[in-house]
């Protein structure tokens, strides 16, 4: 899971945020999401790992799992395989720079979006933040039944995405308030499957918040 990062601003890693791309992307095009965080959270180091499959149709692209059906059993089954490489990057990320989960949000786009909230509900420790963009969630039937973790979660969609429609949206809202997890939503009018300012700036503010939040607690 090699791929691309971006150093704190201030020099100085207090916090790292975990940015998973989509199908068929890589970090390279996800991290350019930092640069509009960074004066928000200057202590944070941003990483953008490339997913560990190549991605057959796309030049340079990698996805967590492949996308050959998408039934809620396949995309459970398809996040559930995709999670042990992600929470051993994790772990070696924060074992790295002497951090815990109170020091990691983790950031998705699309099929990213259901790998943070596939693995940031179910760390043993509960993260700082999860922030979705243009996504869903998988495997929503079992959260009442797993010893899950709460952090905050923000969900930010295109009210005119074509890909993942924004029903997913309301549906991930509905499953996740059900078990007690509280979220933030916001959707963009007549945006596609994409990130447009607004959503950037929101999510910024959502991550330098939970970050705050975390350091402000006895």
């Amino acid at each position: 899971m090699n791929g691309s990062s971006l150093q704190p601003l201030s020099g100085a890693t207090r916090s790292i945020v975990l940015l998973l791309h989509g199908f068929g992307s890589n970090g390279a095009d996800l991290i350019s999401v930092a640069p509009h965080w960074q004066r928000h959270c200057p202590d944070a180091l941003f990483l953008a790992p490339n997913a560990p499959q190549r991605c057959g149709p796309m030049a340079g692209g990698y996805q967590w799992w492949p996308l050959s059906a998408f039934s809620p059993q396949a995309l459970a089954a398809g996040a559930t395989s995709a999670a042990p490489a992600i929470d051993t990057f994790i772990d070696r990320k924060l074992d790295q720079y002497g951090l815990t989960e109170a020091d990691l949000a983790i950031v998705g786009f699309s099929q990213g979006t259901m790998m943070a909230l596939h693995v940031g509900l179910r760390r043993a420790r509960q993260v700082a933040a999860i922030v979705g963009y243009s996504g869903m969630l998988t495997g929503a039937a079992d959260l009442a039944h797993l010893p899950i973790t709460k952090p905050p979660v923000l969900l930010i969609h295109g009210s005119a995405d074509p890909i993942v429609p924004v029903a997913a949206l309301h549906a991930a809202k509905a499953d996740l308030e059900r078990v007690g997890i509280a979220v933030s939503e916001h959707v963009s009018p007549a945006l596609g499957h994409s990130v447009d300012p607004q959503g950037l700036r929101l999510g910024g503010a959502f991550v330098a918040k939970a970050f705050a939040d975390q350091r402000a607690e006895p």
